[in-house]
């Protein structure tokens, strides 16, 4: 592992950049920070719409956005009220980095990415919490003659005097970093939730509505999936899932809890008089101007009612064959099974596996002008562009089963369904791809092969199965290691065969190098950031469509794929082991060797 500090990469990274005439790499000299002054004072911090004018502009300017396109960018960015530098690196049109030196150049200054060269947390509590967060301002790196710091606003009035008063006799430099960047590095001055929860109590002032905005900002900066509301029997335990792991994140005195859910169900139109049954709502909660949709399930326990939240982005972001896992012969094959004119591509594993993110990232990259894609969902997780998405509506009879017939009379090109959770529908979606359309669901099977005969059993003709389906998608995610913190150890293959009997079939060396998190501030002390998915991808050959006629088993139709050199989920995983994004541990907890 090198052992330099997040500061030191971060300068010699800059350094290395700029000795490859990378422009505006570099860390900001003392003439750059000369040029920050008050009087270059362009744009006022929050004045978003003008940012957003000028970033357009320049990108124009650049090369890197075609003026015939800026409408159809308006009209996305204002359809699905997002921003637009979110919209431009979801959609590709532009690289995170073209965006932050564009908006670099206009300051005058240098752009430094923060999500690459975070600080230590040590580093940045140097500088007061109240100039820090008023000012929302960083120190990336610093010595006894300079300090580096960062900020999203270079040319707000009197920032760089007040940043010099405070380290007199040092030449102080600043660079710009995106917004959302700088806000994953002033986590670090938050104090813990029940520090603020009890300052909240002792204010005696909106105790229900504060907590609750406290628990969903740190959500929303920690990229938790689902809040949990535990109530025991004194506290109510608040609990994270992030990364698919449920953390502890604070406790609440049983005593409050009442007016919190009571506010839970008056904003998710739930009955607050309701207190023996489940109740399900969603709610709606605006973070930094944008909307993020929340499902909420309440249900009664022995010591009060339950609370689940789960968060789902507004818009789709970072849905793209680089970010899903996808090897080399993976993705040629997934690319090539995705452009056939019609078909079904199924995706199967367990619930929160990423089913439904992959086929996301499969339908943005046939999306386009000149194809009719539209979905049916419970719920619509992402919104995406151009794309017709249809919400199941039980109520009014709207189920995927009649979503589907409607779909199929609106002269689609590419569906969406997404479950296969029963006979009519499964029948239906075979039917869809026979007459020429090219069909995405997700299906619950332990793998690939198991599928196939799930089918069947549902009422599906194995001939009709054979001469639809295209390719079977099995997945699981796996926790990848904090590469701040990774470290790699050497273990024997004799070692490794007591923690895993097949070790011999994936290991031939006698020595074996793996990897896992020592653990940081920065990952909370797990030794994992992010997650990634691994695959098992069966296709339908020839061969395939033969066995699949014969009415197969799983195991059989496991031992065909397997000799055309399909790859199982647990080796997909072995490869990332070996390349140290995940350890061996993790890759157990959610695959087992066949």
């Amino acid at each position: 592992m090198d052992q330099t500090s997040p500061t030191q990469q971060a300068k010699e990274a800059q350094v290395q950049k700029q000795a490859a005439g990378a422009p505006n790499a570099a860390p900001a000299t003392t003439d750059d920070a000369q040029n920050v002054t008050d009087e270059n004072v362009s744009l006022e911090p929050t004045n978003k719409k003008n940012l957003e004018a000028i970033l357009k502009e320049s990108l124009v300017k650049k090369g890197l956005i075609k003026p015939e396109s800026l409408s159809s960018i308006e009209h996305a960015i204002t359809t699905y009220n997002i921003n637009l530098i979110d919209y431009l690196i979801s959609q590709n049109i532009v690289t995170k980095e073209n965006i932050g030196q564009t908006i670099a150049e206009h300051f005058g200054c240098n752009y430094i990415d923060l999500e690459v060269n975070q600080p230590s947390k040590e580093l940045i509590r140097t500088l007061p919490e109240e100039i820090s967060i008023g000012n929302r301002i960083v120190i990336v790196d610093a010595d006894e003659q300079n300090v580096l710091l960062a900020t999203d606003n270079p040319t707000s009035p009197g920032l760089l005097a007040k940043i010099q008063a405070l380290f007199a006799g040092k030449h102080v430099s600043l660079a710009y970093s995106l917004p959302e960047d700088l806000d994953s590095v002033l986590v670090y001055y938050r104090k813990p939730l029940e520090t603020r929860f009890n300052k909240i109590i002792q204010e005696q002032a909106h105790i229900a509505p504060e907590i609750i905005d406290e628990i969903i900002k740190d959500a929303i900066i920690l990229d938790v999936s689902d809040i949990h509301f535990e109530p025991q029997e004194n506290v109510v335990v608040i609990r994270f899932r992030v990364d698919g792991v449920l953390h502890e994140a604070g406790q609440i005195p049983k005593q409050y809890y009442e007016k919190i859910l009571n506010r839970l169900k008056v904003q998710s139109n739930m009955r607050i008089d309701e207190h023996g049954s489940s109740q399900d709502g969603a709610i709606r909660y605006i973070a930094d101007e944008e909307p993020i949709d929340i499902r909420i399930s309440i249900v009664p326990t022995l010591d009060g009612e339950k609370v689940a939240l789960r968060l789902l982005a507004g818009y789709s972001r970072n849905l793209n064959f680089k970010n899903l896992g996808f090897n080399v012969v993976n993705l040629k094959t997934i690319n090539d099974q995705i452009h056939r004119p019609f078909g079904m591509i199924v995706t199967t594993g367990p619930t929160g596996s990423g089913k439904t993110t992959t086929l996301y990232a499969l339908l943005k990259q046939l999306n386009s002008p000149d194809v009719n894609v539209t979905t049916i969902e419970d719920p619509v997780e992402y919104k995406i562009y151009g794309v017709n998405q249809i919400q199941v509506n039980t109520s009014t009879n709207l189920t995927f089963t009649e979503g589907l017939r409607t779909i199929v009379r609106q002269d689609p090109d590419i569906i969406l369904v997404g479950e296969i959770r029963d006979k009519e529908t499964a029948k239906l979606a075979v039917n869809a791809a026979l007459t020429g359309h090219l069909l995405f669901s997700t299906f619950h099977a332990n793998d690939a092969s198991t599928a196939i005969p799930r089918f069947v059993d549902m009422g599906v003709e194995p001939f009709l199965l054979a001469s639809t389906l295209n390719a079977i998608i099995a997945q699981r995610l796996v926790r990848l290691i904090h590469t701040q913190c990774r470290m790699k150890y050497t273990v024997s293959l004799e070692e490794l065969k007591a923690h895993l009997p097949t070790a011999g079939n994936y290991f031939k060396e006698p020595k074996v190098t793996l990897y896992y998190g020592k653990g940081c501030e920065a990952c909370n002390y797990t030794g994992f950031k992010g997650r990634s998915a691994i695959y098992e991808i069966i296709t339908v050959t020839p061969n395939m469509k033969k066995l699949i006629m014969q009415n197969p088993s799983g195991e059989e139709i496991w031992q065909l794929a397997r000799s055309e050199g399909v790859k199982s989920l647990f080796e997909d995983g072995l490869d990332k082991v070996k390349s140290g994004r995940t350890t061996l541990e993790e890759l157990m907890r959610v695959a087992e060797s066949k």
